[in-house]
């Protein structure tokens, strides 16, 4: 039996620039980002080696070069960067989902956020 077993990175916050508005790309806004790992994590568990598990300074690393790097317009795309990204470096990772959170994002009416979430799971063999 194979257990799916859950690692998080939660409010991971960034100063960033990031949005379509230009303003947005000069002065910059904070965001937040959520990683939920899903993998057999069981083994690192019991030997208590870091190869067994999902080393989360190298996935705050992918983070941190997205949401550092290039501006973009959308946190649909930087959602999309993250999630792939992590999908190709952790492999023993059968699940991942990946949130962001803009603050106090540019509309009319005070808001708290705007949050994106995407999810990528390996096909079963």
């Amino acid at each position: 039996m194979v257990h799916t077993d859950v690692l998080t990175l939660k409010a991971l916050s960034y100063h960033a620039f990031h949005g379509v508005h230009e303003i947005e790309r000069k002065q910059g806004n904070t965001f937040e980002v959520d990683i939920t790992f899903h993998a057999a994590l069981r083994h690192a568990g019991k030997s208590d080696k870091l190869d067994l598990t999902v080393d989360y300074e190298k996935a705050e690393k992918i983070v941190s070069d997205v949401m550092l790097g290039a501006s973009v317009h959308l946190i649909e795309k930087l959602c999309m960067d993250i999630g792939e990204q992590l999908m190709d470096t952790f492999l023993e990772v059968y699940a991942v989902q990946v949130v962001i959170r803009k603050l106090d994002p540019p509309i009319k009416v005070p808001a708290a956020y705007s949050e994106i979430s995407m999810q990528w799971q390996r096909p079963s063999d």
